[in-house]
């Protein structure tokens, strides 16, 4: 539960670092054809966000499936249940993975300056 909380964390942490470059970005467009500087500056904080979000999310597999593992080995007899449990937690750290993903992809191909238009 802690890596969840942990991984959420790091979401928003990554949305709230970027959404400042972002907005000095289009800021900076409006003012000139600044367009280019925005996609870099976007680009690294995407690649930056998605790195960390892999990162947190392959330690939070690797420790659960650890856990799992020796849970299994303690009490055989527990195994199904552990197994099921384990997945459903597998699942649940994967998809904050992909939440992040999508933010990144929305980051990358949306276009702010339809707003400034």
């Amino acid at each position: 539960m802690k890596k969840i909380a942990i991984c959420l964390t790091l979401i928003i942490l990554i949305i709230s670092i970027t959404a400042p470059f972002a907005i000095a970005a289009a800021e900076e467009a409006a003012k000139s054809d600044a367009k280019l500087d925005y996609f870099k500056i976007v680009g690294a904080a995407s690649a930056i966000g998605i790195a960390i979000a892999a990162f947190g999310g392959a330690l939070g597999q690797g420790k659960s499936v650890s856990s799992a593992v020796e849970g299994i080995a303690r009490n055989p007899g527990a195994s199904g249940k552990i197994t099921v449990t384990m997945l459903i937690g597998l699942a649940l750290i994967e998809s904050l993975v992909i939440y992040s993903l999508v933010v990144v992809l929305i980051l990358l191909f949306g276009d702010p300056f339809k707003i400034l238009r």
